[in-house]
């Protein structure tokens, strides 16, 4: 699967855009539906850039384990030694 680079964003909407005007005018024309195929594509790449800005803007705490989650609540030992 090919990723769309972030920079080619406005490039995206552009064609999109030129895609739904193609679509529109073939269904006022009558003429068999064209398009919609590329359509669907633009809008997948629009999909993952948006939620690739999203991930990036996300921070994640990993979190650190404490004595408790380690040695359990009452303070014996989940792992046991083999």
């Amino acid at each position: 699967m090919l990723r769309p680079e972030p920079d080619q964003r406005g490039r995206l909407v552009e064609i999109r855009d030129n895609l739904l005007a193609r679509i529109i005018e073939a269904e006022r024309e009558g003429w068999l539906e064209v398009g919609e195929v590329s359509l669907v594509g633009a809008q997948d790449k629009l999909a993952q850039l948006d939620a690739q800005q999203v991930r990036r803007s996300t921070v994640v705490e990993p979190g650190i384990p404490t004595v408790h989650d380690i040695a359990g609540r009452d303070g014996t030992p989940l792992l046991r030694p083999e």
